[in-house]
């Protein structure tokens, strides 16, 4: 087997970025578009990932994937942006490429380019689409906004009106920002009752901007001189936010509403693998492809330290397996003594390193820390109760009926 046809030592997952850090709307706390101004400086002007690159990268992440379910998620910017023949071409060469591997194709959009066409495109090709809501108009635009300052709330519920009709399997990604992290309640409800969502993911924002600077790319996570930006949310309104979003779902929503990091969290309790990296011991094993098939470590790591290679000239497998990668994926293990410590470090391993701001001596510690140690001893008797429900073959949405005993920690037997 040629080195361009080597397969990695194990499964890998590569976002790809089709149309870089183009978007067709300016959230005022997105950690990509300002990737314009320096990392992803363009030479010239291009829509999304032109042909080549696209063969190379669908035949090299197929080939160099050892897992027979080969899971392509694009991302931006805004993905739609490269419009439905770019993605039927991506389709046609996944068909070409698969050798036998199942192949599945997963979308994170803000939705405002969704119409019939694209729900009747992503529905017949089985595309799982997430869509970002920040919840109820008047929290969402405070900053997910159109170029000329508008709020965007109208076009992206119209676009989920689209998915809905046509049957597409969708979710709800919202950022927890300074702003966000006061609504939890509020951004729930909304959420799985006015909107009747039920797969949800919650995002913390957290960036920094080099000292001095108002506007630009921002900084390295592990910058030395960096201020944070106003909109990042603090460890503790974080952890606040993410208790209140438990209160409600613990006590009316468990097995109809999915919470990403709920789900994950139980897995913890069981004592088994989160399928969530940053609640993972290390990572390294979810790099990103950029529009032009410069592949970087990770999506949260885009800054030209953080370059593998080209999959134009360079082979995948060998930018997976390279130790430049294993080296980054081990810098999740290097935790501060407080996360040694830690009761919970079971459950979040120190977070994504991406959150790990605040130097230490000569390690890193999350900024979120705070957070975490108050959301995890808050969910702990709940998670306890239902990781023994699944031991026992009893369902875990029981926690419903027992959740006022365990707030008030007093034995109940009633349900």
């Amino acid at each position: 087997m040629s080195a361009q046809r080597r397969t990695a030592r194990k499964p890998f997952h590569v976002m790809a970025k089709p149309t870089g850090f183009q978007c067709n709307i300016a959230c005022d706390y997105c950690f990509y578009l300002e990737k314009e101004a320096g990392t992803l400086k363009p030479r010239t002007h291009q829509r999304h990932m032109d042909d080549a690159t696209l063969d190379a990268f669908v035949r090299s992440y197929i080939e160099a994937n050892p897992a027979q379910t080969v899971e392509f998620a694009w991302q931006g910017g805004e993905p739609t942006l490269a419009g439905i023949a770019f993605y039927e071409k991506a389709l046609a060469l996944q068909a070409k490429y698969a050798r036998g591997k199942t192949v599945t194709n997963a979308m994170q959009t803000n939705g405002l380019l969704i119409d019939d066409a694209w729900a009747k495109f992503l529905a017949d090709n089985k595309f799982l689409v997430g869509v970002s809501i920040d919840g109820p108009p008047h929290i969402h635009d405070r900053h997910r906004v159109a170029r000329n300052g508008r709020g965007v709330a109208d076009r992206v519920l119209a676009g989920l009106d689209h998915l809905r009709r046509q049957g597409v399997e969708h979710n709800v990604l919202t950022v927890v920002n300074a702003t966000t992290a006061e609504h939890p309640a509020e951004i729930y409800r909304y959420l799985t009752g006015d909107l009747g969502e039920t797969f949800l993911q919650f995002i913390p924002a957290v960036e920094q901007r080099p000292a001095g600077a108002t506007a630009g790319e921002l900084a390295h996570p592990q910058a030395t001189v960096a201020r944070l930006t106003d909109w990042s949310v603090s460890g503790e309104a974080y952890g606040r936010f993410m208790i209140g979003i438990f209160e409600e779902w613990v006590r009316r929503d468990v097995g109809r509403v999915f919470v990403q990091l709920f789900d994950n969290a139980l897995a913890a309790w069981l004592g088994e693998r989160a399928s969530l990296c940053i609640m993972q011991p290390s990572c390294g094993a979810a790099l990103v492809v950029e529009q032009n098939g410069d592949v970087y470590s990770c999506d949260h790591y885009v800054y030209p330290e953080h370059r593998l290679g080209n999959l134009r000239t360079d082979s995948l497998a060998a930018l997976v397996d390279g130790r430049k990668q294993h080296a980054f994926g081990m810098m999740k293990t290097e935790l501060t003594p407080d996360c040694v410590r830690c009761d919970w470090r079971f459950a979040c391993h120190g977070g994504c390193p991406k959150h790990r701001i605040h130097q230490v001596g000569n390690r890193w510690h999350n900024h979120l820390c705070a957070g975490y140690k108050a959301m995890f001893a808050h969910m702990d008797p709940y998670m306890r109760f239902m990781a023994e429900q699944i031991r026992r073959g009893r369902a875990p949405a029981d926690v419903m009926c027992f959740a006022s005993a365990i707030a008030a920690d007093r034995p109940s037997t009633a349900c």
